[in-house]
């Protein structure tokens, strides 16, 4: 068995190595200001961990102690952990799996890459506050038979006239509250767009994410994320592969050699799924007015195979296309689409 081979199970303060030395399994717990000291003075080693929480941070800092380091996704480790579920048996499933030559990796990010996807998720969250606190407003008004329609606009636009509204059913103290939640929405519509900025702003400054704008349906939110999750995009085997890892190619459920397809897998990544498909749906909404090359197989395939479906092949289309442009570092040519 190979001794330069290492599985370690990351946590928040105790971590679990699990490695072979002499043919014989070995164990060691170490604890979280211990790791690099540790590793400092170990021998070169192949060491696997799973992507999760901080899987990033250490990944680097154990390449610059000269180890190797693979990240493993998720799903692929867990069919490797034998016996019920201890961060020992977690760290053995990660050994054995990092020793398969087909395993299924993770990119390391950058601090750059992370970066932009904290920004994104810092947005995600106030975009989900938001939502929840819309909804709040509409089902609260809705009790006291005042029916704001669906959507962000339709309170921004009613709810204030409804305040105004003295012949309506409010109390005075009704009133004070709808205000108040009233300037929570617009202080939460505030942060967003802060953040839209700010993506925009990563967007612009980064060579790769800037190249990207010039697909059709690729904006500023897509194009940043794109670029922090595909880096250069060697981490992908092929075009399919990207695709598939971020679901929108078909699932199977083959056997005996028939190949039955089912609907689009929706692994992986769902937020940049969500982006891209969003972004496809803009461009069919206007390809009936133009007669390029990918309007026209578009216009064929809404006629075909329905608009969503048209979307999603679209967003599977781009998410290719996105990644031979990280690939080749090459422009975005619309005559070979």
């Amino acid at each position: 068995m190979n001794n330069s081979v290492i599985g370690l199970d990351i946590a928040k303060n105790i971590f679990h190595m699990y490695t072979f030395v002499e043919n014989k399994p070995k164990k060691k717990k170490l604890k979280r200001a211990e790791l690099l000291a540790f590793f400092a003075n170990y021998p070169v080693s192949l060491i696997g961990i799973e992507a999760c929480g901080g899987a990033h941070h250490w990944a680097r800092e154990l390449i610059k102690l000269g180890h190797e380091v693979i990240l493993l996704n998720t799903r692929y480790v867990k069919s490797f952990v034998v016996g019920n579920k201890n961060d020992f048996n977690d760290a053995a499933g990660i050994f054995d799996a990092v020793t398969r030559p087909n395993k299924r990796t993770v990119m390391i990010k950058t601090i750059e890459q992370q970066d932009i996807q904290l920004v994104h998720k810092v947005r995600q969250g106030l975009v989900g506050k938001r939502t929840a606190l819309v909804n709040q407003i509409r089902g609260l008004l809705s009790e006291r038979g005042i029916i704001i329609s669906q959507g962000i606009n339709q309170v921004r636009e009613q709810l204030p006239l409804i305040l105004e509204d003295a012949e309506n059913d409010l109390t005075v103290m009704a009133r004070e509250v709808f205000a108040e939640q009233y300037e929570k929405f617009a202080a939460l519509d505030k942060e967003v767009k802060a953040q839209d900025r700010r993506i925009s702003a990563l967007c612009n400054s980064n060579a790769l994410s800037r190249r990207f704008l010039d697909v059709p349906g690729v904006g500023p939110m897509t194009a940043s994320i794109v670029a922090s999750d595909i880096g250069n995009g060697k981490g992908y085997l092929s075009s399919r592969d990207y695709a598939a890892s971020l679901g929108v190619v078909p699932g199977q459920h083959s056997s005996g050699g028939k190949q039955v397809y089912l609907g689009i897998s929706k692994r992986g990544n769902r937020y940049i799924r969500t982006l891209l498909i969003h972004g496809a749906r803009a461009v069919l909404k206007n390809c009936h007015k133009k007669k390029d090359k990918l309007s026209l197989w578009l216009q064929a395939l809404i006629e075909r195979r329905g608009f969503n479906k048209a979307a999603v092949a679209l967003a599977n289309k781009n998410a290719r296309i996105l990644w031979a442009m990280a690939t080749r570092d090459k422009e975005y040519d619309a005559c070979l689409v």
